[in-house]
């Protein structure tokens, strides 16, 4: 269930999963991999409504990328939301509702400071500094270091949690990111369906 109280003592003596012996990749800040199975019906609003089913947002824009692993491994996410907002023309505080995939701990907050470091944004993507996550509307009902990572179905769960958000905080857009193995990223834009 991915729960294992401990304390702050037996937290420490944990050893790092990768450069070993200094990493600070552990398991009690990495996401864990859970049992998981995910299905999302992804069709045109005409064929939704011709099914009698209920749309809950709309694909409104999605980008992919990828970089180098050796340097850039798990930025996917930074890459992605950057060109997803100069694609859109949207700006962070433009969007309502953000879910980051978490990885690792280190991962989101590496990815958000490379958001909003003006030396990182010129070198790699150059152009100015994208800026700052509100954290208080990035992964509100937690992430995947607190719930798992059911592989493969990671994905509609952000995007179902993103929905759902919308629905109960009364807004209308959210940006869903996450890394992906061998440097890859992924962004997606969605809003709120009218109906939903």
């Amino acid at each position: 269930n991915g729960i294992s109280p401990a304390t702050d003592e037996q937290l420490s003596k944990l050893k790092p999963a990768f450069i070993k012996p200094h990493g600070t990749v552990t398991a009690a800040n990495s996401s864990f991999l859970t049992d998981g199975a995910s299905a999302a019906l992804v069709m045109s609003e005409d064929k939704c409504k011709a099914l009698g089913l209920s749309a809950r947002a709309r694909m409104k824009d999605y980008v992919f990328v990828s970089q180098d692993p050796k340097d850039q491994l798990l930025l996917g996410p930074a890459y992605a939301i950057s060109k997803l907002l100069r694609k859109t023309g949207l700006k962070i505080e433009d969007v309502d509702v953000w879910e980051l995939h978490e990885a690792f701990a280190g991962q989101v907050l590496a990815n958000l400071a490379a958001l909003n470091s003006d030396a990182w944004c010129k070198q790699w993507l150059g152009t100015d500094r994208v800026g700052e996550l509100p954290v208080e509307r990035l992964n509100t009902r937690g992430g995947s270091l607190s719930v798992g990572h059911p592989f493969a179905a990671t994905g509609v769960r952000l995007t179902t949690w993103a929905a759902d958000r919308l629905k109960q905080e009364d807004k209308q857009l959210a940006v869903v990111a996450a890394c992906a193995a061998g440097g890859q990223g992924v962004a997606m834009l969605i809003e709120r369906h009218p109906d939903y």
